[in-house]
């Protein structure tokens, strides 16, 4: 006949073996995941919310510029991001800080950024070409937030094709806008862009050739994490890591967001609910 004594130094044991396989730890209550304001990171970031919140987590989202979203990782303020874009755009804040975060990989691959122009644009398809058709585009480039990966690289692209052109600050919505413009009148214009972005499926648009390789090859969009998240909640740490998208699913779910009274929240939950095998993979 067993004990209580006996009893309770087997469910010790029992406990301490789960622990020692890699079981169930502590699991965190509150969950804070840090993005940036581009279109594809708030599907990404709403989606993995909604999933998370399914899951029984508290989940505070914080947008930032992509410094400050690195940093928050980096420091423990945010416990997750899932937009950092590499090897490239983010090279500068992943060389600073990547002892101070864990990369768990791409949950996008397939990524670009470079500059576009709409497909009537007819006489440039190439970088090289803009030295001489400055003036077709009023000698600017239609940017993004300032500090961020793609326009550091635009930055360095007029450099190094010794283009007189002016890179215009602003946003993903004010670069947008400008395009909409635009196209709607057919003038010329050159936007910075990337993949995966809804506009290539509501414009016609092509990448001007970068034969220098400023832009690099293909990216992928990583999920980057606090040092300690592993610990602190296995579980957490399990779903962050299988988190994963393709390029059509994730601009599906951007073009949606565009349509008229959409909310990016909403579209994520109608997303994880009509795609749940897919969800049930991240789920350990």
């Amino acid at each position: 006949m067993l004990t209580r004594r006996s009893t309770l130094l087997g469910a010790a044991g029992l406990a301490l073996a789960t622990m020692v396989a890699g079981g169930p730890a502590a699991a965190l209550e509150d969950v804070t995941i840090a993005y940036v304001e581009w279109s594809d990171a708030v599907v990404a970031t709403n989606i993995i919310k909604t999933v998370l919140e399914q899951e029984g987590y508290n989940v505070k989202t914080v947008p930032l510029s992509a410094a400050a979203m690195w940093q928050a990782v980096a420091s423990g303020e945010a416990d997750a991001m899932v937009a950092a874009w590499l090897p490239a755009t983010h090279q500068a804040y992943f060389e600073k800080l990547k002892d101070q975060v864990v990369d768990l990989g791409p949950n996008v691959t397939g990524a670009k950024i470079g500059w576009a122009v709409p497909t009537y644009v007819e006489d440039v398809n190439s970088m090289e070409d803009l030295k001489n058709k400055a003036a077709e585009f009023k000698g600017q480039v239609i940017g993004i937030d300032p500090g961020a990966g793609l326009m550091k690289a635009s930055e360095k692209a007029i450099q190094e094709y010794d283009l007189p052109l002016k890179l215009i600050e602003g946003s993903d919505a004010t670069m947008v806008a400008a395009l909409k413009d635009a196209y709607n009148r057919k003038e010329p214009i050159i936007v910075t862009t990337w993949t995966p972005h809804w506009m290539h499926s509501s414009f016609d648009l092509k990448y001007l050739e970068d034969p220098k390789g400023v832009f690099g090859s293909e990216e992928t969009v990583n999920t980057v994490v606090r040092k300690g998240l592993k610990e602190d909640d296995p579980k957490l740490y399990a779903i962050l890591d299988n988190f994963a998208l393709s390029l059509d699913q994730e601009q599906a779910v951007m073009l949606e967001n565009e349509q008229p009274g959409a909310n990016p929240a909403e579209t994520a939950k109608k997303w994880v609910e009509a795609n749940k095998s897919t969800v049930e993979s991240w789920v350990p």
